[in-house]
């Protein structure tokens, strides 16, 4: 890694890259491979259990949420100082370069039948299959099938606790939802 690509990966994950930085400079590969990994991994598959698989993921919703945390949209102390000043470019860069990169598998065990027939259940209600698109996701919605367990029960959390307010309609629905319904959920959609 050249010395000039190093300082910058330090100064990015300090959140300190100069705005000025141009796009046209930003190699959205070799940050990946400099910040990005540490959390989401080098294979697709995420080094650290609170952090999604990113590898894979719809482009513009990968866009969304990295300007969502940039914005002060989305908040995680992990991710808002690396992106706060990242151009538009180079979140998109960043999208692309995640979303051309194929999905991991995690090798999830099966839930029991009965924690499967309450996920089903509570998604059945909820009519989540409408919108994440039988799991797999669109331009606007993630992929949600074979995502990490620990990710999935945590943001479903997040959205009933008000953690996360980027989604106003989703924190809406999370909070009919009991923690054990949320927990089989994120167990059923880890492993299909």
């Amino acid at each position: 890694m050249s010395l000039r690509l190093a300082a910058l990966s330090a100064a990015c994950a300090l959140g300190l890259a100069a705005p000025a930085l141009r796009a046209q400079e930003f190699d959205a590969a070799a940050e990946a491979e400099a910040v990005c990994v540490v959390c989401h991994g080098a294979d697709g598959v995420p080094a650290v259990p609170e952090a999604p698989i990113i590898a894979g993921q719809q482009f513009y919703y990968l866009y969304v949420q990295l300007r969502d945390y940039a914005a002060g949209r989305r908040a995680n102390d992990t991710m808002a100082p690396i992106v706060a000043n990242y151009t538009k470019e180079q979140l998109q860069a960043l999208a692309t370069y995640f979303s051309e990169q194929p999905w991991p598998d995690l090798h999830a065990r099966r839930p029991g039948d009965a924690v499967e027939a309450k996920a089903q259940g509570a998604m059945g209600v909820g009519e989540c299959s409408q919108c994440h698109n039988q799991y797999l996701g669109d331009s606007r919605i993630p992929r949600l099938a074979g995502q990490s367990v620990t990710y999935l029960d945590q943001t479903l959390r997040d959205f009933k606790n008000k953690v996360r307010m980027n989604a106003p309609d989703k924190a809406f629905l999370m909070e009919t939802y009991s923690d054990e319904d949320l927990k089989a959920i994120a167990e059923y959609l880890a492993a299909l």
